[in-house]
């Protein structure tokens, strides 16, 4: 292994509370109905759009421009609260270090909105160089299309033989999958082991450390 791709949320930092408290602020501040954070594991994954999608009531769908609005209030509220209760999965810190010290080069790939992936890996993995980290962007391909993965294996002069992904949902199996990596389930993220599987998984995890097998 040459290259270990990650995805962020669920896998490098559990965000579903700052994600879900967010989220319950702006829903609170429309009179929309809030739902328990245990919910927002299967709300996020997809962007913040469909975040947002998933959380109002579906009757609210037909306003596009107060989709709009709930959506910017999200992103405003969020990014000046990301870090209130996010934090790295434990053991993974010194995982990172050591794939670091074989000269493993790391990278993110993720369907969070770019601007907040470089701020939130510099706040939490300040001992970690990231080869790339690549986050969604307007008017590009999101996962589980594989665009992004092409990009950081470009990036990186990587071939995907040599790369492996890793992740915690069914849309990042899919997504390893579709750029032909090796594809590695975490079961400390926010998806259960059933559904990684289901999805393509070459390979199920329990605890960072675990990665050094491979």
């Amino acid at each position: 292994m040459k290259l270990a791709i990650f995805d962020l949320d669920g896998t490098l930092l559990d965000t579903i509370d700052d994600l879900g408290d967010s989220c319950n602020h702006v829903l609170q501040q429309n009179n929309y109905p809030i739902h328990e954070i245990e919910k927002y594991k299967y709300f996020v994954g997809d962007g913040i759009r469909k975040l947002i999608e998933r959380a109002i009531p579906q009757e609210v769908m037909k306003d596009v421009k107060q989709v709009d609005a709930v959506e910017a209030a999200f992103r405003k509220h969020y990014d000046l609260n990301k870090t209130n209760k996010t934090g790295p999965y434990h053991g993974l810190i010194p995982v990172l270090e050591k794939l670091q010290a074989r000269n493993v080069q790391i990278a993110v790939a993720t369907n969070k909105a770019h601007p907040l992936v470089a701020p939130l890996l510099e706040y939490y993995f300040p001992t970690i160089h990231f080869n790339a980290a690549i986050g969604q962007r307007p008017g590009k391909p999101v996962k589980p299309n594989p665009y992004i993965i092409y990009e950081i294996l470009e990036q990186t002069k990587t071939d995907k033989s040599e790369a492996i992904y890793i992740g915690d949902t069914s849309v990042d199996m899919q997504t390893g999958k579709n750029a032909e990596l090796f594809t590695i389930g975490v079961l400390w993220g926010f998806r259960p082991k059933e559904e990684l599987l289901q999805y393509g998984a070459d390979a199920i995890i329990e605890t960072p450390d675990e990665l050094l097998n491979y």
